[in-house]
């Protein structure tokens, strides 16, 4: 009998377990019954009841073999729940995708639509100009160029390397200073005074600091005989707003592989000249000048006037800008405006960094030039916001709002209706906001 239970079992098993290489192991039991399956082809079956007792064996086998009947059909039908979870899992994938896509493209119109709608809301759109008007006028201020090419300035005005960093580093702290000014006055003065004041010092430091430039200039030792020589490259280079002719030592070094020596300008090096008939010979190291022309006594009105500029530039313009950007739009469009103007700001950041040192450079503007050129942009923005930007000190989000209303405004773009932006108003307030 035991022989014919194992026979039979292998055989139920080669049938419809066949597709199974390995299986693991199974334990069954039931009542004083253990089945152990191991491999398909090692079936053992352990009976505990009595050996002799052939109807026992008869109805374990029929047991077993119900329950081998069950385990397959229920091997079979995980085998089909699977297919049928694959097949699930790859459609909503696909689903999903299209959601996806289709989200995409909706929030890509919802931009746009909002992006109108903004700047059909006159009130907005005036508070928008004049939120990304003071961020292009903060970088065309030249603050980045000051804060980037602080050692290069330095060195223009006749400081050593050395000295150039540690100066920089030094100046650096003006701005620092001037923001924690910023910090306690904000609400004691209020944010346009304190603008209209940080620019007025701006630009009166951009123009001296160009001054002190100009004044190393013309203060350095002059050419004996300057005039346009096709066979001297050290007499002459391109230029947009003045001669171009050497005229003094300060252009002379100013041009790279050119020296001055006893009034004149001529090719050369560290070591002196390479011209022989140089009126200044190779070994009169004490008259030969390369990179810069001896003492600048205007070098420390450049510190001066640097200093200046940070600090006056650290009491509103660095700060303020910021400041007044996440007061002055309304809340539904706050977040899109806020995202344009900081865009704004590191655009003009970029155009003023790329371009310092090409507008700087003799044959464009000079050092000089690029700093009244930035002086000229400060003072045109002075003008403006003392006619544009309004006071926002103690003011509620709504009263903001009014200030930036023309007779006549259709108003009707806005998002919110008045119930809306009170209770958003509320929620401003309860949240820090005023």
């Amino acid at each position: 009998n035991a022989a014919a239970v194992n026979n039979e079992g292998d055989h139920f098993y080669d049938d419809d377990l066949e597709d199974n290489e390995q299986r693991n192991l199974y334990d069954y039991d039931q009542e004083d019954d253990n089945i152990s399956y191991e491999n398909d082809d090692d079936i053992s079956f352990q009976n505990n009841t009595d050996d002799d007792d052939d109807d026992d064996d008869d109805l374990q086998l029929n047991d077993n073999m119900k329950d081998s009947q069950g385990l397959t059909s229920t091997t079979t039908s995980s085998k089909n729940n699977n297919k049928n979870n694959n097949n699930s899992y790859h459609r909503n994938a696909s689903r999903q995708k299209r959601k996806s896509t289709a989200a995409t493209i909706s929030s890509s119109t919802s931009f746009l639509e909002k992006l109108t709608k903004m700047l059909k809301h006159a009130p907005t759109r005036r508070a928008l100009t004049l939120g990304c008007g003071m961020m292009v006028l903060q970088q065309l201020s030249g603050i980045n160029t000051v804060m980037y090419y602080a050692a290069s300035i330095y060195e223009m005005s006749g400081f050593d390397e050395t000295t150039a960093i540690w100066l920089s580093g030094f100046t650096a702290l003006a701005q620092v200073t001037g923001v924690f000014i910023s910090i306690y006055l904000i609400e004691k003065k209020g944010r346009r005074p304190l603008v209209l004041f940080s620019l007025t010092f701006v630009t009166l430091s951009l123009l001296g600091l160009g001054a002190s430039f100009y004044f190393a200039r013309i203060s350095s030792n002059p050419i004996v005989h300057p005039f346009f020589d096709s066979n001297n490259e050290c007499s002459h280079q391109p230029a947009m707003v003045w001669d171009g002719v050497t005229a003094y030592c300060y252009d002379c070094t100013s041009m790279e592989g050119c020296g001055y020596c006893n009034g004149e300008c001529t090719k050369g090096d560290f070591n002196g000249p390479f011209d022989s008939s140089s009126t200044c010979s190779a070994e009169d190291e004490e008259q030969w000048e390369f990179e810069k022309c001896g003492h600048n006594q205007y070098g420390y009105m450049s510190v001066f006037f640097m200093v200046s500029y940070l600090l006056s530039f650290g009491i509103a313009m660095g700060p303020l800008p910021w400041t007044i950007n996440s007061e002055i739009y309304p809340l539904e469009y706050r977040s899109l405006a806020v995202s344009l103007s900081t865009a704004t700001n590191w655009i003009g950041n970029f155009i003023v960094s790329a371009t310092f040192l090409t507008l700087s450079s003799p044959a464009v503007l000079t050092s000089y030039g690029a700093f009244w050129l930035y002086g000229s942009v400060a003072l045109a923005g002075l003008v403006w916001l003392y006619f544009a930007l309004p006071e926002t000190r103690g003011m509620s989000l709504e009263q903001i709002e009014e200030l930036f209303r023309r007779p006549g405004d259709n108003t009707s773009t806005s998002g919110l209706s008045a119930a809306q932006k009170e209770l958003l108003s509320k929620f401003t307030v309860a949240a820090g906001g005023h």
